[in-house]
């Protein structure tokens, strides 16, 4: 039984034997094109949800692309963090297919196809905006101008990123050479990086994270244009910026990517006081705190941003109380070190643009944590202490501080240990009757 596009979205037993020794590449006048005998992407690995939208569109006479990170993804036998779609079908088109849709952005006009248990993002095939040739600002302000499948991929920003998986024949488009670069395990930006980076400061910050989470490397005319254009990224939008930096924490890769964002230059303007607080090992820590982090984070263990954001930021305020108690020439009150870390913490959050609840949650963290450097007593407020928001974050930053420094160790085993006992102490005590109020007697 062959098997047709508009077949049942799983794949046949047939349609998953393959011989990769025999692999046929197709060159056509629009891209490289490998069928469906040659690639390892199965329709059994795309969600149901996106399967729909992609068959709907196509029996609707329209292109349906995946495309992006999830057609990489798919390709390193990975799971995807989302699927995205490409369709030569305009925002307006796609809203009258898919009655549970809204098209979203000003810059860039996407539908969300909204399901019960997932949203699905289409984009319309686009290409790269005119602009006048004297232009001293490359910055992208309007990206709505439609276009091509190949304008679309030479749009894109790496090679890797430009990949389509074509639902009518389920092969796989390549029309930049994105397969040759991921053989070769390189981040190679599309078109001229000098131009490009300037263009979107972030995606320099992309190129760190793709080098960082495939253990890739950045080819070198990328990676020249990344130390030449540092200073760009303080451009991007600081939100944009922020989430990119909670990327590299919270996703098990931490370590390569601080790392690779020291060496070529990218963390020094964002985060100059972290960048001086660990550069030439002067916090040593700092570098083993990341791989307990990205340990505990492959482990499956949640760690919250406020968590990931503190452990940033520790290097440089244990430096900064440690030069102020040598300029007062003594330690520091808990009182005092709570009000420091507030002035410390609320104009670097600030500039990031966190949340107001983003920024509180890191401040209540990092107070915490210096209580927590006492060891705790058997009084009834140290019961209730175990019971606030930020006392979990809290050992969860003291954890990763003492396995990486080798400092307050005993601390964090008592404190531990305490959480745990009253814990189970409130399970095992039985529940304390409640009293009820007579009522009075009416006269």
């Amino acid at each position: 039984m062959t098997d047709q596009p508009h077949s049942h979205p799983a794949d046949k037993a047939a349609d998953e034997q393959r011989e990769p020794d025999h692999e046929q590449q197709t060159a056509a006048a629009e891209g490289v094109v490998i069928d469906r005998s040659s690639h390892p992407i199965s329709r059994r690995s795309i969600p149901e949800n996106v399967l729909k939208v992609l068959y709907r569109l196509h029996r609707s006479g329209y292109r349906a692309y995946l495309c992006g990170g999830s057609v990489r993804d798919l390709l390193m036998n990975r799971t995807p963090k989302d699927f995205d779609l490409a369709t030569d079908a305009h925002p307006t088109e796609v809203r009258r297919l898919f009655r549970n849709s809204r098209i979203i952005g000003r810059r860039f006009r996407l539908v969300h196809v909204i399901f019960q248990d997932q949203t699905v993002e289409v984009s319309t095939f686009r290409r790269e905006p005119e602009r006048a040739e004297d232009a001293e600002n490359l910055l992208i302000t309007d990206d709505n101008t439609f276009g091509s499948p190949l304008q679309d991929a030479r749009r894109r920003d790496f090679t890797i990123n430009a990949l389509f998986y074509n639902i009518a024949d389920f092969s796989v488009i390549d029309y930049i050479g994105g397969l040759e670069d991921m053989t070769a395990k390189r981040i190679r930006v599309i078109g001229d990086p000098d131009v490009r980076f300037r263009e979107d400061p972030v995606r320099m910050m992309r190129a760190v994270e793709f080098a960082s989470r495939l253990d890739f490397e950045i080819e070198p005319a990328t990676r020249e244009a990344i130390v030449r254009h540092r200073n760009e990224i303080l451009k991007a939008s600081p939100p944009r910026v922020s989430e990119e930096i909670l990327e590299l924490l919270r996703r098990g890769w931490s370590g390569d990517a601080i790392r690779l964002a020291v060496d070529v230059g990218l963390l020094e303007p964002l985060l100059p006081e972290v960048y001086n607080a660990i550069v030439n090992d002067r916090a040593p820590y700092f570098w083993k705190m990341l791989e307990v982090l990205d340990r505990t984070v492959a482990s499956g263990r949640k760690i919250s941003d406020a968590v990931s954001l503190s452990v940033l930021f520790l290097p440089w305020i244990v430096a900064e109380l440690e030069a102020e108690e040598q300029r007062r020439d003594g330690r520091m009150r808990l009182g005092e070190v709570i009000l420091f870390i507030r002035e410390l913490t609320q104009p670097l959050c600030a500039r990031m643009a966190l949340s107001a609840g983003t920024r509180h949650h890191i401040e209540q963290t990092l107070e915490t944590l210096w209580r927590l450097l006492e060891p705790p007593s058997e009084r009834r407020a140290m019961f209730r202490f175990v019971y606030r928001e930020p006392f979990n974050d809290a050992l969860s930053l003291l954890e990763l501080y003492a396995l990486s420094s080798g400092k307050y160790v005993e601390q964090f085993r008592q404190w531990q240990s305490f959480a745990t006992r009253v814990r189970r102490s409130a399970e095992e005590a039985p529940d304390a009757p409640v009293k009820r109020r007579r009522r009075k007697k009416k006269s």
